[in-house]
C-alpha cells in the first residue's frame, strides 16, 4: 500500500518535478507476467525514478547496507526501503550471490517485474562496467525476457557523493525485451552464463552509448581507491601554517 502512496502521492510528483524524465521505448515493459529489467546504475536516484514511471510495481534487490544503518537515519531509511517493497541482499561473502538469486527468482514465481543492475554497484565515474552472470542465472532457471534499460542524465544529476541532486532532466530508455528461452536447462553453464550477461550489456550499451570498461566495477573502484591511498603515502600533504 506504501508502495503506491510513495509512487502517486510523496516522492512520485516530486522526482517528475525534479528530473523532468524523458521515457523512451515503455512499451516495451511487459504488461503483464514476469520479466527482468536490467539497467545500468549511475545514480542513487535510480532506485526511486523507474518505479516511478513504470505503470507495474518493480521490486530491485538493494544492498543490505540500506537496512541496517546506525541512528534514527538508518532507521528511517531502512524504513523506506522497506516500505517500497525492496529486497535487502548481502553482498558479501560465499552465498551472497545465491542469496540474491533466490530473492529474485521469488519475486519472478509470483509473475512481477525485477530490477536488477548487472553491474552489482554504482559507476564511481559514468561508464558502465561488466556484468555479474546473477541476472542470466535468473532469466534462464525462471524463462522470462529481459527488458533492458539505460538511466541517461542520472549520473550528471546525482554522481556519487551528492546527497542534494542537481535540478535537470534525465532520460529513461527501454530496449525490446531479450529471449533466451534458446539456452532453456542450460543455466549452470559457466560460458552460456557469460555470453547471456554479455548479450544483455550490450543492450544496455547501444541504449545508454556510455563508455564501456570491461572490468567489474567493484574492481574498479578498489583499484582506483589503492592509487589514490598510494599516491597519498607518496606525496603527503603538507600542514598549512
Amino acid at each position: 500500500m506504501f508502495y503506491y502512496v510513495l509512487k502517486y502521492v510523496l516522492l512520485g510528483p516530486l522526482l517528475r518535478l525534479v528530473f523532468r524524465p524523458r521515457i523512451e521505448g515503455l512499451e516495451h515493459v511487459p504488461a503483464t507476467g514476469a520479466a527482468i529489467v536490467a539497467g545500468n546504475h549511475l545514480s542513487f536516484s535510480d532506485h526511486f525514478l523507474m518505479p516511478a514511471i513504470l505503470k507495474r510495481r518493480i521490486t530491485f534487490l538493494a544492498k543490505k547496507e540500506y537496512f541496517t544503518g546506525p541512528g534514527i537515519k538508518g532507521r528511517l531509511t531502512a524504513a523506506f526501503f522497506r516500505s517500497a517493497g525492496q529486497i535487502p541482499v548481502d553482498r558479501t561473502g560465499k552465498e551472497a550471490g545465491q542469496a540474491a538469486i533466490r530473492e529474485g527468482l521469488g519475486v519472478l514465481r509470483k509473475d512481477e517485474l525485477l530490477g536488477i543492475y548487472p553491474e552489482g554497484t554504482r559507476s564511481h565515474d559514468g561508464r558502465l562496467y561488466k556484468g555479474k552472470v546473477g541476472v542470466a542465472v535468473m532469466a534462464l532457471k525462471a524463462g522470462v525476457p529481459v527488458v533492458p534499460c539505460a538511466m541517461i542524465g542520472t549520473f550528471e544529476a546525482q554522481p556519487p557523493g551528492k546527497v542534494i541532486p542537481n535540478i535537470r532532466p534525465v532520460t529513461i530508455r527501454f530496449g525490446e525485451p531479450l529471449d533466451f528461452s534458446r539456452y532453456a536447462g542450460m543455466e549452470n553453464e559457466k560460458t552460456i552464463l557469460r555470453a547471456v550477461t554479455d548479450e544483455i550489456m550490450y543492450a544496455i550499451l547501444s541504449l545508454s552509448e556510455q563508455e564501456y570498461v570491461d572490468q567489474y566495477a567493484a574492481v574498479a573502484k578498489a583499484e582506483e581507491a589503492a592509487a589514490k591511498a598510494e599516491q597519498g603515502r607518496r606525496y603527503p600533504r603538507l600542514p598549512l601554517r
